[in-house]
């Protein structure tokens, strides 16, 4: 069981377990999946490579959340014969899920990292830095349960960090800001905290931010393909699958790749966590429905006037509200009827406006 803990057992998945040991399946963690196939550990040392059962197959095409993805624990049947693969039989309750709404037309969540306790929100500091983006990886990540904390890196390439620094503390309010870099030395000690044994991290970001380079450096081996950044200074997509490495310090690493789209799955409570400021005026409001555009009492127009609240980061929390909205109107009737019962009256309001009246 000790080493089950070096992997990030917990009483939560010991009491779930329980029902399955009888079966004769045993307790292991998905260190990788690549389409319909995974590897899997049972130790630290013992990795075997897996399959999902028939049943468990047919589940899954109904819904991502009953696919096993990388960071899950799995009731699995380990092979009789050397080579031979294991089945997985069942996936464990989750404890933290990161998920987006997958990118494409369709609307479905996919599952992006399972059971970490800490996500590394990881920025560049060179012309890839973007507030924005920052914000809205936050509203996503908020949701998952985990701790967020937003990592910049490749400090050597910039001359002044404390700027762009200040920037992210704004943007990201509360959550720890860490500046590191993967080439200098001692430049990533301000990671190893998070990384103590049993402890699983996992790195989320755009694609060239230095995800896997920090994975090497943390490592102290070359463990990761990385690729040199373009002449454009933004990097180059290096991370092709999401896997679990084991680190000498014994905590777990998630490397992820990067996301060229971060859509919202479910953000309500995270856009709120993350502009935490934006909701606080709006509190004042004298209306609780407020839009903040034309209603008397308006105290988010009184904040942007006074300059208490950033225009563009209100634009960003307006953005995004949308999207939450606009996801939430698909997946809910209730809400869709909502949406189009406010649409309706706004629509009648503005037919009874004087200048859009008959003479």
């Amino acid at each position: 069981m000790h080493q089950l803990h070096a992997l990030g057992w917990t009483p939560f998945f010991d009491a779930q377990f329980q029902p399955y040991q009888a079966s004769g399946l045993v307790p292991a963690r998905v260190m990788e999946e690549q389409r319909n196939s995974f590897r899997i550990a049972t130790t630290p040392d013992a990795l075997h490579q897996a399959e999902l059962t028939g049943k468990l197959r047919r589940d899954a095409s109904l819904g991502s959340r009953i696919r096993p993805c990388t960071g899950d624990w799995v009731a699995a049947a380990l092979p009789e014969h050397p080579g031979g693969l294991a089945l997985i039989h069942h996936v464990l309750e989750r404890r933290t899920c990161f998920s987006r709404q997958e990118a494409g037309t369709r609307t479905a969540e996919q599952v992006v990292a399972a059971n970490v306790d800490t996500v590394f929100l990881v920025q560049s500091l060179n012309q890839n830095f973007n507030v924005r983006r920052i914000e809205r990886y936050l509203a996503l990540l908020w949701e998952s349960g985990a701790e967020p904390v937003v990592v910049l890196s490749k400090a050597d390439v910039c001359a002044d960090p404390a700027p762009r620094v200040e920037e992210a503390e704004r943007a990201a309010r509360g959550v720890s800001v860490l500046t590191v870099s993967a080439v200098r030395e001692g430049g990533v000690e301000p990671l190893r905290p998070y990384l103590a044994a049993g402890r699983t991290v996992a790195l989320v970001g755009s694609s060239g931010v230095g995800k896997s380079t920090l994975v090497n450096a943390l490592m102290g081996e070359e463990l990761m393909d990385v690729q040199g950044i373009r002449e454009d200074g933004r990097g180059r997509h290096t991370t092709t699958s999401r896997h679990l490495v084991a680190l000498p310090s014994g905590g777990l690493l998630l490397d992820t790749p990067g996301m060229r789209t971060v859509l919202l799955w479910a953000g309500e409570e995270g856009i709120a966590r993350t502009f935490d400021d934006v909701d606080a005026v709006a509190k004042r409001c004298r209306f609780r429905d407020c839009t903040h555009r034309s209603e008397p009492g308006c105290a988010v127009r009184e904040a942007l006037e006074s300059g208490e609240l950033d225009r563009d980061r209100m634009r960003s929390y307006e953005k995004l509200e949308r999207e939450a909205r606009h996801h939430a109107a698909k997946v809910d009737p209730k809400v869709r009827r909502e949406l189009q019962r406010q649409w309706r009256a706004i629509h009648l309001e503005a037919r009874r406006r004087p200048d859009k009246r008959a003479f």
